[in-house]
């Protein structure tokens, strides 16, 4: 089936959301046990990392570690935002940076301004959305809450863009009132999978009745993420985990000529994205491109630029080691589907 669709569901026993283009899947989410990304907590600071310059605090149920821990002090209550999965016996990375996130606006405590998203250019919808943003925000505090209008609220219904602003504003109200105790809390649980698929993806039709996966085929489409073997077209790309670094090799097959190594380092690099993203991969990455000719490294890397500026998750495009690797750094926003399914089998 040609377009995009969004298809809810559940994947053993856990809410699910799939986006497939064209048929094929090209974003995954399911839920886990873990703390979810955009959840915030009051939490208290609990000692400083000497050296480091970060703070650990003390979370429900855990600890959290804040990047940035100057001028805080043991004791101190704060609210903190999850910013991604932790590693394995590691604490919760946080930001003091709040946000409330919807589909059409985002709430910023702290940083006063209302803005709308550079994306929309047309001077008659920016007009027409700083009208609704205006009305939306009137009776806000302008010096504690700014507003974000993000590029999906381009042609949206006024009254849509209207009630979502006001839900993400009340939601900031309430929370930043919440910041003063002694004690870690949960203020909010952050968005599951379906309210993620909704606030982030877009699609004109969206697959809502139970057992849509085994409908779609994404059942099987999961399952087939789980060998490491990807296929490029040009040649074969393995994706491989370790404790320490993902590695990806790329082989060209039979052909070991310069085109044959080229092509298939370029359908690797536009490939990679997609095959990190369905994978829930981040951390270090390492990868070992076919063979090639320095002269053909400037082209992979403007592929690689390109095909990591459309993926919604952060990347760090390192560079070349001197061995030949490319190496990468992409941020743990997702619990790794292996690790996440083996979970659900243990149940």
């Amino acid at each position: 089936m040609k377009g995009r669709r969004i298809v809810l569901d559940h994947y053993q026993g856990r809410e699910a959301a799939a986006l497939l283009v064209d048929g094929r899947l090209d974003d995954l989410l399911i839920d886990s046990d873990q703390v979810r990304t955009g959840a915030i907590f009051r939490a208290i600071c609990d000692r400083p990392l000497k050296g480091q310059g970060g703070m650990m605090l003390r979370i429900p149920g855990g600890t959290a570690f804040l990047r940035q821990g100057k001028g805080l002090h043991p004791g101190q209550a704060m609210l903190v935002q999850v910013t991604g999965i932790a590693e394995d016996g590691k604490a919760v990375p946080v930001t003091d940076r709040v946000l409330f996130k919807s589909r059409f606006a985002i709430i910023t405590p702290g940083a006063p301004g209302r803005n709308i998203s550079r994306q929309i250019d047309d001077e008659e919808e920016r007009d027409r959305l700083a009208a609704i943003a205006h009305e939306a925000m009137e009776g806000a505090d302008e010096g504690t809450f700014g507003l974000i209008i993000r590029s999906s609220a381009a042609g949206a219904d006024e009254d849509d863009i209207y009630d979502d602003i006001r839900e993400m504003l009340d939601l900031a109200v309430a929370v930043m009132a919440d910041a003063e105790g002694t004690e870690p809390e949960a203020l909010t649980e952050g968005d599951g999978p379906h309210d993620l698929a909704w606030r982030e993806w877009s699609a004109p039709d969206i697959e809502t009745i139970p057992g849509g996966f085994a409908r779609e085929g994404v059942d099987q489409m999961i399952e087939d993420l789980a060998e490491t073997r990807v296929e490029i077209g040009e040649g074969t790309m393995y994706v491989e985990t370790t404790r320490a670094l993902v590695a990806i090799d790329v082989n060209t097959g039979g052909d070991t000529s310069p085109a044959a190594a080229l092509k298939a380092n370029l359908a690797a690099a536009r490939a990679l994205p997609r095959a990190l993203r369905m994978r829930g991969l981040g951390g270090q990455i390492a990868v070992d491109f076919a063979p090639m000719s320095k002269a053909h490294r400037k082209q992979v890397e403007q592929s690689l630029r390109a095909s990591f500026k459309l993926d919604p998750i952060e990347t760090s495009l390192v560079g070349w080691t001197t061995m030949g690797l490319f190496e990468l750094q992409r941020k743990r926003e997702r619990l790794p589907l292996a690790q996440l399914l083996e979970g659900a089998n243990g149940q």
